[in-house]
């Protein structure tokens, strides 16, 4: 049975596709295109510049753990919410948020093509604040 398009976006953040490119091909499409917002501008990638940050990622964390807080689908369109927390190499006993996304993927043949995603640099998020 074939994955659902929530499950193929949650399956991919979730993956280590950041140390493994065989898992990052799987869940890429080779046409893949994102663009990115964040505190530096807008990025355009492609499959190629994709995978340039995957090998940065692999690189300098020694683990990458998305949070997922919220993925809603719509056939092939998904949205999901989530947070990064990274153990750097320098520092591996400590695991700190790397950054806060949201990511709008339409998928392609069951793989992600094309996406849009905004991101901004991590902090501890208080879930119950004080009115």
């Amino acid at each position: 049975m074939a994955l659902k398009s929530k499950d193929i976006v949650e399956n991919f953040y979730q993956s280590n596709f950041y140390k493994d490119k065989e898992v990052f091909k799987q869940y890429l499409h080779p046409e893949a295109k994102l663009d990115w917002y964040g505190t530096t501008g807008l990025r355009k990638l492609d499959y190629n510049g994709l995978a340039e940050i995957r090998e940065e990622l692999s690189k300098s964390y020694e683990s990458l753990r998305a949070q997922i807080d919220k993925t809603v689908a719509r056939k092939d369109d998904v949205a999901i919410h989530f947070t990064y927390h990274v153990k750097t190499i320098e520092n591996p006993d400590e695991e700190m948020p790397l950054a806060h996304f949201i990511a709008i993927w339409e998928l392609k043949d069951g793989k992600l093509y094309k996406g849009v995603q905004i991101s901004q640099p991590g902090e501890e998020i208080e879930t119950n604040p004080e009115e």
